[in-house]
This record gives structure tokens, C-alpha cells and sequence, in this order.
């Protein structure tokens, strides 16, 4: 199951490349127009239009190879049996505090006591 999880990780990565690096060599809508003054643009590889077509559609294969890797990795990476048990297993227990009880510690405010910031705080 590892072996193939590489293989597919592998192909995840050229095609996330291959869309990068398709996307880069691409003109925008703009560069059409240069194309009308002489610009060089009919004197490529697949011709005037033929460039445009081709990477696109090379474009959106790799597109939809990397969609479709990323799903098969989520499916993957979420179906792996669990080896360790559960992930709670590990936690730290801890115990709860004990409160002190108040019952005989308050003591009678008086005018000791009276500029203190003790007396502030909410019991």
C-alpha cells in the first residue's frame, strides 16, 4: 500500500509542475492582438491557433490528473489502518483541583482592611 501511495504522490507532484509550468508558457487574452502587427506569433510550433489549443487541453488533462490524484491521496491518507489505538490514548489524565474550603477562612473586614485589593476578587 506504501508503494503505491508513492507512486501516486509522485504523480501528484509532475502534474502540480506540469500545470504550474503550462500555465507560465501560456499568453493572456492580450497577447492575441500582438499577434495581428507581426509579432511572431504565427510562426510558432503549433501554428497561430495551434499553440493555444494544444496547451490548454494539456492543461486541463493535467488539471484534472491532479484533481484526481489529490482525491485518490485524501482517500488514502483517511482508509490507513490505525497501528497505535486511538489518538486519546496517549493523553495525560489529569485530576481535578480541590477546592479550599471557605467555610471558616473568611475573615470580618474592618478598616485594616479596607484599602486591601484582596477584597476585589469574586469569590
Amino acid at each position: 500500500m506504501d508503494y503505491l501511495f508513492s507512486v501516486i504522490l509522485l504523480v501528484h507532484l509532475l502534474s502540480a509542475i506540469g500545470v504550474i509550468g503550462l500555465v507560465l508558457v501560456q499568453h493572456g487574452k492580450g497577447a492575441d492582438m500582438g499577434a495581428a502587427f507581426g509579432s511572431g506569433a504565427s510562426g510558432s510550433l503549433f501554428g497561430a491557433t495551434g499553440s493555444a489549443n494544444f496547451l490548454s487541453r494539456t492543461t486541463a488533462v493535467l488539471a484534472v490528473v491532479f484533481f484526481a490524484t489529490s482525491l485518490t491521496l485524501a482517500y488514502i491518507a483517511s482508509n490507513k489502518t490505525r497501528t497505535t489505538g486511538s489518538v486519546m490514548q496517549d493523553a495525560v489524565k489529569s485530576t481535578p483541583l480541590e477546592m479550599p474550603s471557605t467555610a471558616g477562612s473568611e475573615k470580618p473586614s474592618g478598616p485594616a482592611d479596607s484599602g486591601s485589593r484582596a477584597n476585589d476578587i469574586p469569590k
